[in-house]
Parts: structure tokens; sequence; C-alpha cells
């Protein structure tokens, strides 16, 4: 077993915190955003956050999946990090629209 390393686990909680971050900024703004978009106030349309979106949704309401959910724990865990790193890309893709909306820029990578 190898021996426990204090900076690599405060790494590896600092990606997780990010990744989360991301996760819940891009579910909080995915709604304003298509309202904006579709009253007309924010142009350009992000449309790679749109298909982001719907890969996530499909992901989720597909009976396909990478591990079954039969799996109980397995199957559902392979659930959250699929759609949490589609969720991630969301985020990234509405980097401009978070400027528009002066939330300034995504924390450091």
């Amino acid at each position: 077993m190898a021996p426990f390393k204090a900076g690599g686990l405060a790494a590896t909680l600092k990606k997780r915190r990010r990744a989360l971050t991301a996760i819940a900024r891009a579910m909080r703004l995915f709604a304003p955003m298509c309202a904006d978009v579709l009253s007309g106030r924010y142009r350009p349309v992000p449309w790679p956050a749109f298909g982001w979106m719907a890969l996530a949704a499909a992901y989720l309401i597909s009976p396909l999946d990478l591990i079954p959910d039969v799996l109980l724990v397995i199957g559902l865990v392979d659930d959250m990090v699929i759609v949490g790193w589609l969720l991630t890309r969301v985020d990234a893709a509405l980097a401009d629209y978070r400027r528009w909306k002066g939330e300034g820029p995504p924390a450091a990578r």
C-alpha cells in the first residue's frame, strides 16, 4: 500500500472542488442563459452549451449506459461521473455568458 501523502490528497480535493463548483455554476446559469437567448438579450447563441447539456440529459434518460444501473452503486456512480464531466463542459461553454453577466472569469483550472 502506498504511503499517505498530504500534498496528493490536498491536490485531489482541490481538483474535485473545482469540478463541483463548475457543475453547480453550469446548473445555476443554464436556465437564465436560455431565457436571455430566447428573449434576444444575449447574442451570440452558445451552441456548445446547448449541445453538452443535451448530451447530459440524453445520457441520464437513455436506457443505454456504460455500466448498467442494475449494478446499483457502480451504475449510479458512472452516471454521476459522466454527467458531471458533461456539465463541466457546459460551464466552460458558458464563459462568455458569465463575463456578459459580470460574474468575472472562472477560477483557474
